[in-house]
């Protein structure tokens, strides 16, 4: 026991070394980790919100059936969603023309196919709970569907930003669609993830664990600036 926690503590500090002294290659790990994430969390969003929206106001033939395959959809595993976007993306594939397989758009495609579910269907509820409050009301003034949509995702920005925050969580805690259709390419696809993967079966342990220390910090400062927008808006709302 006391070896194993002698290992475990220095792992730990070397791993606050290699954060502490910014290593090289655990920055462009992380730099590529935010930036495919954050990619891919904002088509979702732009997409996801929209469609969501529509859906949370909108009457029409067969809703309850997209909705039902909608919610089911949010259980699909990532690393299906990796093989699908791989299938699609190799020479063999309809989109085989792209080159996109290992590269850095493939792993954008993969994770906000991954996403839109998600943020589709938490907006949808978001909005459909709040159209039962005041939609007959924007209704007598003339408002549209459409119009109701928007309005009505705008006056729930602070949940969406939620809903955001979770979309980005999971995009940038995400491992096996990346790693299916971005191959882990040293400088070129390797992202937190996948490095963590590929760190800790080679018994890189420090470097592992730094890693999973930047995950989690990068993800409990966004709730963190989240939280303050959010109080800073209640605040001039009084």
């Amino acid at each position: 026991m006391p070896s194993n926690m002698s290992s475990f503590t220095d792992s730990l500090a070397t791993a606050m070394a290699l954060i502490w002294t910014w290593d090289p290659n655990l920055g462009s790990v992380v730099l590529r980790s935010l930036g495919v994430s954050a990619c891919a969390c904002g088509i979702a969003l732009l997409l996801g919100v929209s469609a969501g929206a529509w859906l949370g106001v909108g009457r029409f033939r067969g809703q309850a059936l997209v909705v039902g395959m909608l919610n089911t959809l949010l259980a699909l595993p990532s690393v299906v969603v990796g093989l699908v976007v791989y299938l699609l993306l190799s020479r063999s594939g309809p989109l085989g023309f792209l080159s996109w397989l290992f590269t850095f758009k493939a792993m954008v495609l993969a994770q906000t196919v991954l996403l839109l579910p998600l943020v589709t269907a938490l907006t949808r509820q978001i909005v459909q709970d709040v159209e039962h409050d005041h939609g007959e009301q924007l209704q007598s003034l003339g408002a549209g569907p459409w119009l109701r949509a928007v309005l009505l995702a705008w006056d729930e920005r602070h949940a969406l930003s939620t809903v955001a925050a979770t979309a980005f969580g999971r995009a940038i805690a995400e491992v096996g669609a990346v790693m299916i259709v971005g191959g882990n390419i040293e400088g070129f696809t390797r992202v937190m993830t996948t490095s963590i993967a590929l760190e800790t079966s080679k018994g890189d342990l420090p470097l592992a664990l730094g890693l999973g220390l930047v995950l989690l910090a990068v993800v409990g400062a966004l709730r963190a600036l989240l939280g303050l927008w959010r109080f800073r808006s209640a605040g001039e709302a009084l």
